[in-house]
This record gives structure tokens, sequence and C-alpha cells, in this order.
């Protein structure tokens, strides 16, 4: 049987890796997204570790990378490769009609989630940010709907209190690889390969994230914040913007924030609004070295790793030393309402 791997990035790479060892020279083609310059072109926003091109040129697979799979010219070069099989993960564009009707026995996918849960681009963030406790991969066959096929394989994973989109997202792939060998066994066998349907009333979304995606809502609650700052690592990251007395807002990536219960301010309080960096003997310094910010609930919520504009990324204790607090001083949005 003829596999064609698509995929692109971090997700996809181990996939492939674990494809090529399990059934060698039946992986005939690899079709991943272009060499992007900068992050300005259209494309997938996945992270590159070894590369999908340098996977595929050890095994001496060929590799096909058109702009669009669904144009002609995108078509034609599937075509050469003649699959039977189309194994995806993290490809980063919906596949047209015609593409499907490409290989002879079908297309699956590796998801990142528990269908019917979290369809769309960005599934493992969304699950952090939902304050999920579990996720994890289904293989599904692929239809012209997103995420909409009938489910091959599931299998749950823990998400761990410090998980971050980055971490997590490693955890799957891993798991993700072991369950496409799994999957394409199946298909291997000769036989029809059966799925499972998904529940329509289940369904949520999780839409691709774009760069401003990352702007910190200080009048969400703490535990929100705390799980919206790890969705957002490693990209497009989470950021404010720290208004001083007297000063032009300064853009902060916030790298690294904790739960302090041992802070409440009180909702929606005049004194201390939502953003204000803690100073609770009002002499404009911290009591700690951690950084305290007040949430929209009134709780406290620690920052232990920031990254100022222009500046390297340092420890609360670090950025209190440059930027001591003053009156008046909190994180929000470019221009405070």
């Amino acid at each position: 049987m003829r596999i064609v791997m698509m995929g692109t990035g971090t997700f996809a790479e181990p996939t492939f890796e674990a494809l090529l060892a399990a059934f060698g020279g039946d992986v005939v083609g690899l079709v991943t997204q272009p060499e992007r310059d900068t992050g300005n072109k259209r494309g997938s926003t996945r992270q590159t570790g070894k590369g999908m091109g340098a996977i595929a040129a050890a095994a001496s697979v060929p590799v096909a990378q058109p702009e669009s799979i669904n144009t002609p010219d995108g078509l034609a070069q599937l075509r050469e490769l003649r699959p039977d099989l189309l194994v995806v993960a993290a490809y980063g564009q919906i596949l047209s009609k015609d593409v499907l009707s490409t290989p002879t026995r079908g297309t699956i996918n590796v998801h990142a989630s528990l269908l019917p849960k979290y369809r769309g681009a960005a599934p493992v963030a969304y699950a952090i940010l939902g304050g999920e406790k579990q996720t994890g991969v289904t293989i599904i066959k692929v239809t012209p709907g997103l995420d909409s096929g009938d489910m091959i394989l599931q299998q749950a994973l823990d998400i761990a209190p410090n998980d971050t989109t980055g971490t997590l997202e490693a955890k799957l792939a891993a798991l993700g690889a072991g369950m496409a060998v799994e999957a394409v066994r199946k298909y291997k066998a000769g036989g029809p390969v059966d799925g499972e349907k998904q529940d329509p009333a289940l369904v949520t979304k999780a839409p691709k994230i774009k760069k401003e995606f990352g702007l910190i809502d200080w009048t969400k609650p703490a535990e929100y914040i705390e799980r919206f700052v790890r969705a957002m690592q490693p990209w497009p990251t989470a950021y404010s913007f720290l208004h001083r007395p007297g000063k032009e807002p300064m853009r902060v990536i916030v790298a690294k924030t904790f739960l302090n219960s041992g802070y409440s301010y009180g909702l929606h309080s005049p004194t201390y609004p939502a953003g204000t960096l803690n100073d609770e003997d009002g002499d404009g310094h911290s009591l700690t070295p951690e950084l305290i910010v007040v949430s929209g609930d009134g709780l406290g919520l620690g920052i232990s790793e920031l990254q100022p504009a222009g500046k390297k990324k340092m420890t609360a204790e670090e950025f209190l030393r440059g930027y001591p607090i003053v009156e008046g001083m909190r994180f929000g949005p470019e221009v405070l309402a």
C-alpha cells in the first residue's frame, strides 16, 4: 500500500518518523508546507523541529511543497505520488474534494483532541484555556467537513497543571504517532475500516489563533488568566501593556504566572482596578520578589517571568529592580478605558 504523509511542524514529525519506521518503503511521499522566510507570509504557525523535509531526505522520500494543495499544480504533484492512503497531521490547509478523492483507500487525520470537542486549528490551546483535565488524540477519516469524520481510534491524556500548549502538544504528538501506525495497520489488513460517528450535540470549536489574540484581559478571573498564559505558549505568547504615570505604555510579554490566593483585593475594587501591580503598604515597593497583579475577580495573580519590549526575559525580582512600582502603575490594553 502506497502511503503519503501530509504534515508540517513538530506535531507532524513524530507521526512521519513512526510511519517510516513501521512501513519503510510503503511511505512513498511527503506533502508539506513551503519554507517560510518570515511570519508575514501565509502558512502554518507550527514550530519547526528537525524539519519534515530533512526527515524525508534522510529516508529518500520524495517531497512536494505546493503553495496550495488544492490548486491544479498541487493536485498534480499529489497525483504523481499515486497514494492509496493519505495520513495527515497538522498540514495547515483544508483539503478539497479533489484532494480527498485522490487516494484509493481514503485519508486519515491525527487530531489533537478528544473529538467532537475542539474541532479546528488550535485544539491544544483551547483545551488548556477551557480548563480541561484531559485531552487526547483522535484518528478520524477525513471528510469535507471540518474535523467531522468518523473516529477510528481515540486515546485520552491527562493535562498537567504546568502544561503549556508547547509541552502538551509534544506529548500528544508522540501519542498520535503510535496511534497513526495502528490505524494504518488496519488499512493494510485490506478489509473495511470502521469508525464511530461523532455526536453533533457535543461539538465545540477551536479556531485558528492569531497574533493579537495574546493580549491579556485582566478583567478575567485569575484562574482563567493563568490558563491563558500557558495556552499562548510558545505562540503567540501572552502580553500586556505596562502603564506608568508620565510614560508611554510599554509592551510586556508575560511568560509565567501562578495563582496566589493569599492576595484578595475585592471584586471591582476602585482602589485596586484589574491590572494593578501589588503595593500592599503604599510605599512604592512590592512586598515580595514575585509580582502580584489584581485580576477581575479581585484575586492576585503572580507573575514569575516576563519580558519587557526590547529586553531579555527576566524574573519578577529583576523586573521590579528596573521598574519599581509607583502609584497608578498597572497592566492593561495599550489604551486604557
